[in-house]
Order: structure tokens, then C-alpha cells, then sequence
């Protein structure tokens, strides 16, 4: 796989915009500040890394702005929308309409097939792929009619990555895709992810605690203590055979 280079040579549209975004879970001598003065911006088509340790605050941010989650201070815009102080219902539409979400554990349903697993999502979007165009898109239209059961981790994750995609979401968040596969399984869903980001142009933010990974992200966003504490933009992203840990 060739690296490109990536929102060079122009001005790159801003899908999320966050300032001095806050988080604290709890009360007085028991309060824990997840999110500390949080601002960043995430560009349209990017492929954005988000690395640091556990409880760095990674997970809580990237709740934050895929809508599970409120801010306790700070705002937060998804284009011209604002998500801070958004009720239920208003998060629960801007989900459903522009957000695909993949997780560390990859949440199939164990009595439907890959392909029903994906059409969870295709039949309640309004502009959605066929689930088997979905899985093709992450090379398992061969494994359509299988049972998550029958399936190994990292197609497991596959699947899951389709169901997210099937939509056609403007953003997808990945919460440690790759925690839970080894090395050579993980590099195979990374390549899916990077294959989407490219083909569809579909914003991506990837959240790790892998050093190794952050080398695939136009942007590496570091995160410590609940806080942005380093910034890296790669003129060219890293190959997948460069890729090692």
C-alpha cells in the first residue's frame, strides 16, 4: 500500500469543532475529571489518531463527539450543529444520521448471520448500502451467511466495521479497534479502515493506546490526564508494512 500524502495544498473543511470541553464524573472529594479544557477541530476526510494510555480521557472525548455524551462545560460542533446541551432525542438523530461506531469488542448479534448483523443498520437508514455491498467493501462477501460463531476475531471485526459503514455516515470512531486482535489481524483491520477513510472519504478518528498505530493518521492527537498534551501532522502517512508491535 502506497502512503499519501493527505490535506495538503488546501484549506480542509472543519466537521467537529471543540472548545474548552470539560468532563467530570461525580461530586466533590469523589469528582473525577475525565476531560480537562479540551479544543481541537477534526477535518472533513481526515484519518485522525488519538493516542494515549487508559484514562487518558480518549474514550470520554470521543463519546463526546459521537453524541453518547455530554460535556459538563466547553461546546462542541458537528458542522454548523451544536451537540453540547443537546436533548435525547436530538443526539439519537445526529447518530443515526452521520455517526458509525466501532468498538473494542465488536457487539454482533450471535443468533443472526454477518449479513443480517449488517442490515440492523441498512433498514432503518435512509441512503444505505446493501449489507452485501457493506461486506464486500471489508473483503467478506464470501462469509455473508455465517454466524459470528463461525467466524474469527478479526472478521468479527470486519463485520462490525461494515455495520457501521453500511449507512454511509460522514464520521466514524473507532474506540481500539485493534485491542483485542494480534498483530497481523489488527494490521488487516486498520487496512480496512484506511481503505474506507480513502475510497469513501469518510472522517476517521481512531482512538489507541498504541504508539505503533499513530504513524497511519494524517493527525496524531496525544492525550494524558484527561488533556491535549502534543500534536503531530504527517505530511505523509506510514504504510501498513511499516507498521509493527
Amino acid at each position: 500500500m502506497t502512503a499519501q500524502p493527505r490535506l495538503a495544498g488546501s484549506d480542509p473543511v472543519v466537521i467537529f469543532r471543540a472548545r474548552d470541553v470539560s468532563k467530570v464524573y461525580g461530586t466533590g472529594d469523589v469528582a473525577v475529571h475525565a476531560l480537562r479544557s479540551v479544543s481541537l477541530e477534526l477535518y472533513e476526510g481526515e484519518l485522525l489518531v488519538l493516542l494515549g494510555a487508559s484514562g487518558s480521557g480518549k474514550s470520554t472525548l470521543l463519546n463526546i463527539l459521537g453524541g453518547l455524551d455530554l460535556p459538563s462545560s466547553g461546546s462542541v460542533f458537528f458542522r454548523e450543529q451544536e451537540l453540547s446541551g443537546a436533548d435525547a432525542s436530538v443526539l439519537t438523530q445526529y447518530r443515526r444520521e452521520h455517526v458509525g461506531f466501532v468498538f473494542q469488542f465488536y457487539n454482533l448479534v450471535a443468533s443472526l448471520t454477518a449479513r443480517e448483523n449488517v442490515a440492523l443498520v441498512t433498514d432503518i437508514a435512509e441512503n444505505p448500502m446493501t449489507p452485501d455491498e457493506a461486506l464486500e467493501m471489508v473483503g467478506l462477501a464470501q462469509r455473508r451467511n455465517h454466524f459470528p460463531a463461525q467466524l474469527s476475531g478479526g472478521e468479527q471485526q470486519r463485520v462490525a466495521i461494515a455495520r457501521a459503514v453500511a449507512k454511509r455516515p460522514e464520521v466514524l470512531l473507532c474506540d481500539e479497534p485493534t485491542g483485542a486482535l494480534d498483530l497481523e489481524t489488527g494490521k488487516l483491520v486498520l487496512g480496512v479502515l484506511e481503505k474506507l477513510n480513502r475510497e469513501l472519504g469518510t472522517t476517521t478518528a481512531i482512538i489507541t493506546h498504541n504508539a505503533a498505530i499513530a504513524a497511519l493518521g494524517d493527525r496524531v492527537l496525544r492525550m494524558s490526564s484527561g488533556e491535549l498534551v502534543g500534536t503531530v501532522r504527517h505530511e505523509q502517512r506510514a504504510s501498513l508494512e511499516d507498521i509493527h508491535w
